[in-house]
């Protein structure tokens, strides 16, 4: 079965069409963004903010009409709305008859039968998140929890060669799909629907439509925390995350280095300014003691993740080394936490794990007995 084109794909579009548009959604000029790999075609439809809650039906009737194709295993279709220039307030000199009203942020939505949402994030790449996020994931783990690891890194997805898992996602009777499984944890990446070598050439439109799906379509389950692996920086996926999910916390994961912990600070503002608790900083690559004499080397510095989250009033989660250990069980598709459970590196990601449900717990307390309480008399 061969491929289908960009062509082919725009020729079948042409047939879909709305009264709101006046037209069919190529004539129209829509369509935008059209990547096929695998089998899977995923684009946007670019339509205007005013018009973006009716046209929820001219996606689906786009999505279905793709996945109708010969060719065509899945489709993916986001609809993203682009607000006119200036069309976000009074022009200059206008009179206003009433003081703007203050606006309520929007009420995340959860994902059903999930306790907690947790973020692993960095400033920069480079620093070890992923191999982090992975074995912290197996730390909570160890100690009790059931847990779910989404990897939200679209352009570099890490988690089908960390945990050794891979082959698409099956999908249930509710259109939702089935998380992949590895050690016990539930997978789900990109990486699991594109082939390893393709590059996902999107814009932040179809990233964020490709991670609220990721998180909110696949079938979880019961779990008391998924562990969300962040792309690293601070762009449209770290955002969305941020403002869209209702996370329990931020988890910050630094080398000791100045050049590291200056895009770390980034990535700890981003998260203060967007209101999500803050867990702590780990430091990674802290230090490396030789395996033949024992002796101790701060290749990268030392220190210097603790005393930022001193500084700035952040709990310091931990110091994990640069160990080869690590390294190479990484590689293989088996985390430290899982091939050496008993070892000193399993040991300091199960003491993470704990200070981090702590955080969780402490912080869900903190809610409640904040909330408001209404009594009878």
């Amino acid at each position: 079965m061969s491929q289908v084109s960009k062509e082919e794909v725009l020729r079948k579009l042409e047939g879909v069409s709305h009264p709101a548009i006046g037209g069919n959604v190529v004539e129209k000029g829509l369509v935008s963004d059209i990547f096929i790999a695998d089998g899977k075609v995923y684009f946007s439809l670019s339509v205007s903010a005013e018009l973006a809650q009716k046209l929820e039906p001219l996606r689906l009737a786009a999505e279905n009409a793709v996945k109708s194709m010969d060719g065509v295993d899945a489709a993916m279709v986001a609809l993203t709305a682009e607000k006119k220039p200036g069309s976000g307030g009074s022009p200059v000199g206008a009179r206003q008859s009433a003081p703007p009203q203050p606006q309520q942020p929007p009420q995340k939505a959860g994902v059903p039968g999930v306790g907690a949402i947790i973020a692993v994030a960095s400033g920069k790449g480079g620093v070890g998140k992923s191999t982090t996020a992975v074995n912290l994931a197996l730390g909570l783990q160890a100690i009790g929890l059931k847990v779910g690891i989404l990897d939200a890194d679209i352009y570099g997805p890490s988690m089908p060669r960390l945990l050794k898992v891979g082959g698409q996602p099956e999908q249930t009777g509710e259109r939702m799909l089935k998380p992949k499984e590895a050690y016990g944890l539930k997978v789900m990446s990109m990486g699991f629907l594109v082939a390893e070598e393709t590059p996902m050439i999107w814009r932040g439109p179809m990233v964020v439509s490709a991670l609220t799906q990721m998180l909110r379509e696949v079938a979880w389950g019961e779990l008391d925390v998924i562990v969300v692996d962040m792309p690293p920086g601070t762009g449209d996926a770290q955002l969305t995350m941020a403002q869209k999910v209702p996370l329990a916390g931020a988890v910050i994961v630094s080398t000791p280095q100045d050049l590291a912990l200056i895009d770390a600070r980034k990535g700890l503002n981003m998260f203060k300014k967007v209101d999500v608790p803050l867990l702590g900083v780990i430091e990674n690559m802290s230090y490396f003691q030789c395996p033949s004499c024992g002796h101790r080397s701060d290749i990268f510095g030392h220190g210097g993740a603790r005393e930022e989250a001193e500084r700035i009033g952040v709990p310091f989660l931990g110091e994990v080394p640069l160990h080869m250990d690590i390294r190479e069980n990484s590689d293989a598709g088996t985390p430290v936490a899982v091939a050496q459970p008993d070892g000193p590196h399993a040991r300091i990601f199960s003491d993470i794990a704990e200070k981090v449900r702590d955080q969780i717990m402490q912080n869900a307390e903190a809610d409640a007995a904040a909330a408001p309480r209404i009594v009878f008399e």
